[in-house]
């Protein structure tokens, strides 16, 4: 359709171009109100997933004793489904920064599990329902607890792919884990859907209301279950009189009672670019020129990133909203076809590459 690849050129970037090329998602149905990101960002948030998923939370305990919340999907409510095989590809599914799961994302688990990938989603600390046992929440771009979950799904599969996919804000601490791991991400591909780049400045130029204020509610009713543990901590009157997500994430991490620190120094440890050179595995951000969430294109997407890396991949579409990409009929998303095609594309290659090289298949 409209959407162009932006990426470095090598023998990988032309498989994915030729895929993506192939792929039917890309030539779908039309939204009927193209011009309307802001009506698209609402129906991707608030929509439900057809049919509703099953799910089955493991809880995962931490060096420090924290937890973080593992939700396996089973299959689809009123179906009984497999897990598929031992050596099924497993697909890490990171919800936004505000650990809201969308119907979005549960419809793209749903989407894999149907083609025999074993889906689970990653629920940070005191997130989604999850236990907050310790005084202390996740920052931004800080990959700790996420590299703890990647390492316990390798050692449960040990013989399976490892792939990851993160939906808006959330991809700011998928890149950061990528960036910081390097060749030891243990992930043999990854996706963000309409990704935060830049969190410093996203955060400082604030989010239109209609997007904003849920997310703060949203955050707030959580925060609210943990007062008396976090009063340690955090003040939590300023807290939860936050009017900005800017001043929720502020007074979380710099104003705390033990160790405050300055805006400045918050984001230089937690930028989600700011080891992007370290990257070692293959990255697909699907973004929309018309996003209201992300900002302009010219300021929000970092474009020589993609022409300069060989693993950055940019798939831009002129419209499509924030984590919206909608279209008629079944499926409601292109991005998640094109996900799981790009999924497949990149077996193909590491396939085709290893018979080439002659080389053992890695596990």
């Amino acid at each position: 359709g409209q959407c162009r690849l932006l990426c470095k050129p090598s023998a990988l970037a032309q498989h994915l171009a030729r895929s993506l090329g192939r792929a039917a998602a890309l030539r779908g149905g039309r939204w009927p109100w193209p011009c309307w990101p802001q009506l698209q960002m609402l129906w991707q948030l608030l929509q439900p997933p057809e049919p509703e998923p099953v799910m089955a939370r493991e809880l995962l305990q931490l060096p420090d004793a924290g937890l973080v919340a593992l939700d396996w999907l089973v299959g689809p409510c009123g179906a009984v489904s497999g897990w598929g095989g031992i050596s099924s590809p497993v697909l890490l599914l990171i919800p936004n920064a505000a650990g809201k799961v969308t119907g979005g994302l549960l419809q793209l688990g749903l989407r894999a599990l149907e083609r025999g990938f074993i889906p689970v989603i990653f629920n940070r600390r005191g997130h989604n329902g999850c236990p907050l046992t310790t005084p202390r929440l996740q920052p931004f771009g800080d990959p700790g607890d996420l590299r703890e979950a990647v390492t316990y799904l390798r050692c449960r599969h040990p013989s399976a792919s490892l792939l990851a996919v993160s939906e808006g804000s959330g991809s700011g601490l998928l890149l950061a884990y990528l960036g910081e791991s390097g060749s030891s991400s243990r992930l043999a591909a990854a996706a963000c859907l309409s990704p935060i780049f830049r969190g410093r400045d996203w955060f400082e130029a604030g989010m239109p209301w209609l997007y904003e204020w849920p997310l703060l509610l949203h955050l707030k009713q959580g925060l609210s279950r943990y007062a008396g543990a976090l009063a340690e901590v955090v003040d939590m009157d300023r807290l939860l009189g936050s009017r900005s997500l800017r001043e929720l994430e502020e007074t979380l991490f710099c104003r705390t009672r033990s160790r405050p620190t300055s805006w400045e120094s918050y984001w230089e440890r937690n930028e989600p670019l700011r080891d992007a050179d370290e990257a070692a595995v293959p990255v697909l951000c699907l973004c929309s020129a018309d996003d209201p969430v992300r900002g302009p294109p010219a300021q929000s997407l970092p474009r020589e990133l993609f022409r300069s890396s060989p693993y950055f991949f940019l798939l831009l579409t002129p419209l499509g909203g924030h984590c919206g990409f909608p279209r008629r009929g079944s499926g409601r998303c292109w991005a998640h076809e094109a996900v799981l095609e790009y999924f497949r594309a990149m077996a193909e290659f590491l396939r085709t590459e290893e018979r080439r090289k002659g080389l053992p298949r890695s596990r």
